[in-house]
């Protein structure tokens, strides 16, 4: 019984000690987005250059394609289409953030998964249903998310 409650209160020791110390590292929030730099938050907060072959006034619909204009704006820019923020119950917006990040990361950082075509294919693949787009916004975000 008396191993068993030092035991105890060891590993509450080591416990608190690595909640303290895990604290002084992350910010003072429960809920942090991911950040990277290769995220459409990263990309819409205007920290890096963009491209010169997509600057930040390029029209949704000229950089995509006509059938984006389906389901936005025709006057929509690619840094508006960054930083929206109704992504979380319309699976298109979250199709449209992932993809210009994505296509960003195309032709900026080398090595990145997909090639610019290949974004401009994923995007318009994911236009056709909610599902689609679903599914498409879910494989991008995981290559912006890996992209170093």
């Amino acid at each position: 019984m008396v191993n068993s409650v030092v035991l105890l209160s060891q590993l509450v020791v080591v416990l608190c000690c690595y909640i303290s110390s895990s604290m002084a590292v992350r910010p003072g929030f429960f809920y942090t987005r991911h950040r990277g730099h290769c995220t459409p938050q990263f990309w819409g907060s205007r920290r890096e250059e963009w491209p010169k072959t997509v600057p930040q006034r390029s029209t949704v619909s000229k950089v995509f394609g006509s059938r984006a204009t389906e389901r936005f704006r025709s006057d929509l820019t690619l840094l508006e289409a960054s930083t929206r923020n109704d992504d979380v119950e319309n699976v298109y917006v979250r199709l449209l953030k992932q993809s210009t990040a994505a296509l960003l990361n195309s032709y900026t950082r080398m090595g990145f998964t997909y090639k610019a075509w290949e974004v401009k294919s994923i995007f318009l693949t994911g236009l056709v249903s909610e599902n689609d787009a679903a599914r498409q916004a879910r494989i991008l975000l995981l290559a912006n998310e890996s992209c170093h």
